[in-house]
C-alpha cells in the first residue's frame, strides 16, 4: 500500500466579482468541482495511481520529492479538467491562466503573495501526465462514488449526497451508441498526399541547408514545392472537361517524376546530416528529429505513389485497409456511417454508454473499426464484471441488435432494449412491452449527449496526433463531462429545494 502525505498550498479567497450570468455560472461550476475533488478523495487516488504507474518507491523517496510530485500530479489533474471546461488550446489556456483569478484559484497556483502560472509547454506535458489506464481508473472511481448507497461512516453522507445530489445515481438503464471521432487531417485525396510529402521533405531540407550542410540542387528547395503546387492546380484545372481523365493521368506522371527528384534530394541531405552533424550547432536530439521526419515520409512515399497510380492511372479501387489516409497519422480508419453531411468519416470509432441522468459510465476508443454489434459484450464485461454495477436494461439503436447480443443479455438477466431490425418485431415490442416505447424515446437523447461530448468537451476535431494521445484525450474529456453533469444535477437539486422552501414560506404567510 502506497502511503504519502499531501498538504495543498494556502490560496487566497476568490475576489468578489459582480459579473454577468455566464461568469457566475462558470464560477459556480469551478467551485463545485473543486469541492468534489477535495472531498471525494479523487485527488489522493490520482496521486496514488501515478506513483504506482511510475513505480516510485515512497519508502526511499524523500518527503520533499513526494510533496512536489503530489503537487504537480494534482495540478495536472485540475489543469486537464479546466482546459476541457474552457475549450481552450494550450497557448490560449496558459495566457488566460496568467490573467484569470478564477483559474488561478481552481488550479491553486495563486498562492499568498505570488502567482506562478505555467507555459503552454507545461500544459502540454500535463495532458500526458497520466496513462490512459490511470485516467480510466479515475473515471471508474467517480462512477463508484456516484453509485455508492452506503456512507463511509455512520455520521457521514453518501458520496452522491455530499456532492449535492438528492440520491445516488441509478444504473437501471444504460444507453449505448457509437460515433466517429474525426482525425485532424484534410480529405485524403491521392495526389494531395504527394503534395504533403513534397512539402515535408523540402521544408526539412531547407532546415538542414540553413545550418550549413548543402548538397548540389538545381534550384532552391522551396522552388520544388512551388512546382508541386503548380501541378496540383493543373490537376484540378480540367475536372469537368471531356478529356479530364486523360489530363489527370498526364499531370500525375509529372508529379511522380517531380516526387522522385524531391525524394532524392531529401535523401542526400539526410545522409550529409548523419555524417556531418558535428559541423553544425544542432544537438543530437534536434538532428534526430529532422532525420526521423524525413525518413518517416520517405518510407511511406512508394506506397503513396502506388496508391495514386492505381486509382488515377489504373482506375482500380484500393481496399480501405490498404489506403494511406495521412502521412502523419497511420492509425486512422475509413468509417462509413451514411449520415447526412458525413457519408464517410476518417478517424476512430468511439463507444459511449450513459445513464438516464447523462453520466457516461462506459467508453472505449477503438484503433480498428469493429462492428457495433460486437461491442455490447465487452461493454457489459467492463460495467458488470469490472465495475460491479447492477444493470437493469440496455438500450441501443438498430445497429446494436443481433441474435448473439439478445442471447448474451438473456444469459446475464439484463433487459433487452435494443431496437429490433425486423419491423414486425419492433411493432410488437412497441405495443406489448411496457416501457419499451418510452425507453427508445429516451435513447434518442443519447444522440444529443454524443453531440455535446464531441463538440463541447472534445472540440469538433481532436488536434492531438497519434491514437494513444487521442485515446488519452477522450478519457480526460469523459472525466470533465461527468463532473460537469454532476454539478448541473446538484444545481438543479439546489434550485428545487429553494423553490420548495419559497412555496412553503408563501403558504405560511398566507395562512398567517
Amino acid at each position: 500500500m502506497i502511503t504519502f502525505t499531501y498538504q495543498p498550498a494556502l490560496r487566497p479567497a476568490l475576489p468578489c466579482v459582480y459579473g454577468p450570468l455566464d461568469y457566475r455560472e462558470q464560477r459556480t461550476l469551478f467551485q463545485r468541482i473543486d469541492s468534489i475533488l477535495s472531498a471525494s478523495g479523487l485527488e489522493e487516488e490520482f496521486i496514488t495511481l501515478i506513483l504506482a504507474e511510475r513505480e516510485i518507491d515512497t519508502g526511499s523517496a524523500t518527503a520533499a520529492r513526494l510533496e512536489r510530485f503530489a503537487k504537480y500530479s494534482v495540478l495536472a489533474l485540475r489543469t486537464n479538467i479546466a482546459r476541457n471546461l474552457t475549450g481552450l488550446d494550450y497557448r490560449d489556456f496558459a495566457t488566460r491562466l496568467a490573467d484569470s483569478p478564477l483559474l488561478q484559484w481552481f488550479l491553486r497556483v495563486g498562492e499568498m503573495g505570488s502567482i506562478k502560472a505555467f507555459s503552454k509547454s507545461t500544459c502540454d506535458r500535463f495532458s500526458r501526465w497520466a496513462s490512459e489506464q490511470t485516467v480510466r481508473d479515475i473515471n471508474e472511481k467517480l462512477t463508484a462514488l456516484l453509485a455508492a448507497t452506503d456512507p463511509p461512516s455512520e455520521q457521514a453522507e453518501t458520496p452522491a449526497t455530499s456532492f449535492g445530489l438528492a440520491e445516488p445515481i441509478q444504473f437501471d438503464d444504460i444507453y449505448f451508441d457509437s460515433t466517429c471521432i474525426k482525425a485532424d487531417i484534410h480529405f485524403p485525396i491521392d495526389w494531395v498526399l504527394l503534395r504533403d510529402a513534397a512539402r515535408t521533405l523540402m521544408k526539412a531540407t531547407t532546415l538542414i541547408r540553413k545550418h550549413g550542410l548543402k548538397h548540389r540542387m538545381p534550384q532552391e528547395p522551396l522552388a520544388f514545392l512551388s512546382d508541386m503546387n503548380t501541378l496540383c492546380m493543373k490537376m484540378t484545372a480540367k475536372s469537368h472537361a471531356a478529356d479530364g481523365r486523360k489530363h489527370r493521368k498526364k499531370v500525375l506522371r509529372e508529379m511522380k517524376d517531380l516526387e522522385k527528384r524531391i525524394a532524392a534530394h531529401a535523401r542526400a541531405h539526410v545522409t550529409i546530416l548523419k555524417t556531418r552533424r558535428a559541423e553544425t550547432n544542432l544537438t543530437e536530439p534536434q538532428a534526430q528529429l529532422i532525420i526521423t521526419r524525413i525518413d518517416h515520409v520517405l518510407d511511406q512515399l512508394p506506397a503513396a505513389v502506388k496508391q495514386a497510380h492505381e486509382r488515377i492511372i489504373g482506375g482500380r479501387r484500393v481496399a480501405n485497409e490498404d489506403k494511406i489516409l495521412s502521412l502523419y497519422d497511420d492509425q486512422i480508419n475509413v468509417i462509413k456511417r451514411g449520415k447526412a453531411g458525413a457519408q464517410v468519416e476518417f478517424g476512430n470509432k468511439l463507444w459511449l454508454g450513459e445513464t438516464r441522468e447523462g453520466v457516461i459510465v462506459d467508453y472505449q476508443f477503438y484503433q480498428d473499426n469493429p462492428s457495433d454489434t460486437a461491442l455490447i459484450k465487452p461493454a457489459l464485461e467492463r460495467l458488470v464484471d469490472r465495475q460491479q454495477l447492477v444493470i437493469g436494461n440496455v438500450w441501443g439503436d438498430r445497429g446494436l441488435a443481433s441474435k448473439p447480443n439478445t442471447a448474451h443479455l438473456e444469459k446475464r438477466g439484463i433487459g433487452n432494449g435494443l431496437c429490433p431490425r425486423n419491423v414486425n418485431e419492433l411493432a410488437d415490442k412497441l405495443t406489448n412491452h411496457q416501457g419499451f416505447r418510452e425507453g427508445l424515446k429516451r435513447r434518442a437523447a443519447t444522440e444529443g449527449r454524443i453531440g455535446i461530448f464531441k463538440n463541447v468537451f472534445l472540440g469538433r476535431r481532436l488536434l492531438v496526433k497519434g491514437f494513444e494521445h487521442r485515446q488519452l484525450a477522450v478519457g480526460w474529456a469523459v472525466l470533465t463531462h461527468n463532473l460537469w453533469v454532476v454539478v448541473r444535477m446538484a444545481e438543479a437539486e439546489k434550485k428545487r429545494k429553494e423553490d420548495q422552501e419559497q412555496k412553503v414560506g408563501m403558504a405560511a404567510t398566507r395562512a398567517a
